[in-house]
């Protein structure tokens, strides 16, 4: 399986930032910093998701404790903006409250990649992408994680 390398271009940098600052700013917190560091972890697993083809989040202590939003999918179908899109929309069923009861739903994992954009102790995000034949990969990490229980969000 052959797998393209990670972006990480100023534009990529710019587009991650841009979206997640301003589903922040929509509840009031302040911006995220770009973390090299983060985004440097994030491209390693990216890349290990495109290789093994497997989708699932990294063991919490393999990701340094820090918090993560994963995407797939097809393979050069679908912009950044729609990826990122995608945790940001699940804000409709998102209620401010303790967490893990935050989603109208009642499962916190509908709302899960949003909570941790808008987490307010997270000051940092690196996100990256890596791609395999057929499918695209997204990964964010956070710094500090977020969805933590027990604390308010929203």
């Amino acid at each position: 399986m052959r797998t393209q390398g990670a972006i990480a271009t100023p534009g990529f940098q710019n587009q991650v930032l841009s979206i997640h600052n301003a589903a922040r700013a929509e509840v009031g917190l302040p911006g995220l910093l770009w973390n090299a560091t983060l985004a440097s972890q994030a491209a390693d697993y990216a890349a290990e998701l495109a290789s093994s083809g497997h989708f699932e989040h990294a063991a919490f202590d393999d990701r340094f404790g820090n918090g993560e939003n994963l995407w797939r999918g097809t393979r050069g179908r679908f912009p950044v903006s729609f990826m990122l899109g995608t945790f940001v929309e699940e804000k409709r069923y998102f209620r401010k409250g303790q967490f893990p009861d935050v989603s109208t739903t009642g499962n916190w994992m509908d709302v899960g990649h949003y909570t941790q954009i808008i987490w307010p102790a997270t000051t940092e995000v690196g996100c990256a992408m890596a791609s395999n034949a057929s499918d695209d990969y997204l990964v964010c990490r956070y710094a500090p994680t977020g969805n933590v229980n027990g604390i308010v969000v929203g």
